[in-house]
């Protein structure tokens, strides 16, 4: 079934030079708004990158900073874009959420490494190597997790880390559909579009993703002290939740307060409405940004020369150690045998996720030898 066209049949043929002159109608004077907060906010973030760029003096934690840094100018270039061509807005919007996986999955990078700086051996399983059995959060806290079990680190790293892979690939199913007039994102949850099951598809990631950085955060807030971990988090999330809600908001006013003009349908409307208020908002959470993700923690000793920003930038869009976590984890859930060591030994997938009857989730007995050599079992150890 094809979807109604969410653009007017007619297409304004003029420009924004007319005759010689600025033709400033409302869609022109957004356009120049657009334009305005977009370049600003660009250059908030240049300077913000610029800055860990030459005091690159921790690259594993730097690079994911550069990486979560790249949002807001990212966003609003983008939603610029998508606001100047509006005809094409949902391609726009499609490619502009993939980089909310990115930047959801370096965050969680980042954490380990905060972590890890606390551990002995720079690893962040010995930091929580002392955590003990807890509940896992709302609204699975019936169950119980023991951080220090071999899944724990795997199954957090791939919570989050899967989005970065089923977000671009959703993306490209929508650009598909789109293109196939099938996708119809302004029909709704309706179920002979291809709309309704790729944002099913999207939820369920997304959540699995922000329950997975939650439960690290919260398991690891005491090693997060000093970092601003919440400071950071929010600069993070509330795009995410501005554009999801603002984007929710100006659809419902369609058809109500919204009218079409003679070039923009309602959708057009709303959709601009929404890439305008992105490209405004994004000003702001530079700033707060550039606050959060400071590069005043990395300064450079006295008398060290900065740090050339090639290495800096070329780290922060070489995608290699997401591939080495993705893949990784994979390797871990998909083998029989875990590729993990725990105690210098081998542990096998039963073990590793504390199945109960498994031989391997007790440590083994004590035993001493009998006066008549036999040998006798002691009261085990508790695990």
């Amino acid at each position: 079934m094809s979807c109604p066209s969410d653009n007017a049949a007619a297409i304004d043929q003029s420009s924004f030079w007319d005759s010689g002159n600025l033709h400033w109608d409302k869609h022109r004077i957004g356009w120049a708004i657009a334009g305005g907060t977009s370049a600003l906010t660009v250059i908030i973030s240049i300077f913000s990158v610029l800055g860990h760029c030459r005091n690159y003096t921790n690259r594993d934690q730097q690079r994911q900073i550069i990486r979560i840094l790249y949002m807001p100018p990212v966003y609003a270039v983008i939603s610029f874009l998508s606001y100047r061509y509006f005809r094409d807005y949902t391609y726009y919007s499609l490619v502009e959420v993939v980089y909310e996986a990115i930047t959801m999955s370096a965050f969680l990078l980042l954490l380990i490494e905060y972590v890890a700086d606390s551990a002995t051996g720079h690893k962040a399983e010995n930091a929580i190597a002392r955590k003990d059995k807890r509940p896992l959060l709302m609204p699975f806290c019936c169950f119980r997790y023991r951080p220090t079990k071999a899944y724990f680190m795997y199954s957090v790293k791939w919570s989050v880390l899967q989005y970065v892979v089923i977000r671009p690939a959703v993306s490209i199913a929508g650009i598909v559909t789109q293109a196939l007039n099938v996708l119809c994102e302004s029909e709704g949850f309706n179920v002979h579009y291809a709309n309704v099951y790729l944002e099913a598809i999207d939820f369920v990631s997304i959540s699995i993703a922000l329950y997975g950085l939650l439960l690290f955060y919260s398991l690891t807030k005491d090693e997060l002290v000093g970092r601003r971990p919440l400071a950071k988090f929010l600069s993070i999330k509330l795009i995410v939740m501005f554009t999801f809600y603002q984007s929710f908001v100006f659809s419902a006013l369609s058809d109500r307060v919204l009218k079409a003009t003679d070039y923009w349908t309602t959708t057009n409307i709303a959709d601009g409405l929404n890439a305008l208020a992105i490209c405004i908002e994004m000003i702001f959470f530079s700033a707060f940004m550039m606050w959060a993700f400071t590069s005043n923690e990395y300064k450079r000793k006295a008398g060290t020369p900065a740090t050339s920003i090639w290495r800096p930038l070329w780290d922060s869009i070489n995608y290699s150690d997401f591939a080495v976590e993705i893949f990784g984890s994979l390797r871990f859930f998909m083998s029989a045998s875990s590729a993990a060591k725990v105690d210098n030994r081998r542990v096998d997938f039963g073990e590793a996720f504390g199945i109960e009857g498994h031989t391997g989730n007790k440590l083994r007995k004590p035993r001493r030898t009998g006066t008549n050599g036999s040998t006798i079992d002691l009261q085990p150890y508790s695990q």
